[in-house]
């Protein structure tokens, strides 16, 4: 009496995606289990399981090693990603910075400390000076910098990643310097 015939049931039901959905139906509840199960019991060949773990975690270290050498920003770890990361790579890249000088000046400092300690102890002063100067010196451009170019997104962890940058001989840098020294940057990154 009051059950809908077959007559006023629509013809066809069509699934319309809404804009910005996953675009699929949601699973079951006997289905999301079944695949909970499958995706908790793990592969039914141990090794081959094992061998395609390693396979695919190869092939995601080749890939980041290759953005390591390329600056590839989809590959690099998460650290290095971004485009403050990248202007702040290149910014510590594109000038001479002392704290470079420092591994090689402590071994200059070490092999003459036994045979002129007021040689080698001026030159650790020296040093230990400017490489701290030129650190303050570093941090300061590098903020205004972003603060310039990035203004929504600021200078933060960005000084802390060029002092650490700046530290590293530059050959022995990773991701690799994709500018020259002395080379003008881009306005936009």
């Amino acid at each position: 009496m009051f059950r809908r015939t077959k007559q006023d049931q629509p013809a066809a039901q069509t699934v319309v995606a809404k804009e910005g959905g996953k675009g699929r139906p949601t699973p079951t509840r006997k289905e999301a289990e079944a695949a909970r199960k499958a995706r908790a019991k793990g592969p039914q060949d141990k090794k081959g399981g094992a061998r395609l773990t390693r396979q695919q975690r190869a092939e995601q270290s080749t890939k980041m090693r290759d953005a390591m050498k390329t600056g590839d920003d989809r590959y690099l770890p998460a650290r290095d990603k971004g485009p403050v990361k990248r202007f702040t790579r290149d910014f510590v890249d594109s000038r001479l910075c002392m704290a470079e000088f420092l591994l090689p000046m402590l071994l200059v400092i070490l092999l003459t400390q036994p045979f002129s300690p007021g040689i080698s102890n001026g030159l650790w002063s020296a040093t230990v000076i400017l490489v701290a100067a030129d650190t303050v010196w570093l941090t300061f451009r590098l903020r205004r910098e972003v603060q310039k170019r990035f203004p929504s997104q600021g200078p933060k962890g960005a000084t802390g990643y060029a002092i650490l940058r700046s530290l590293q001989l530059r050959f022995l840098r990773m991701p690799k310097p994709q500018v020259r020294l002395g080379q003008k940057l881009p306005e936009r990154y």
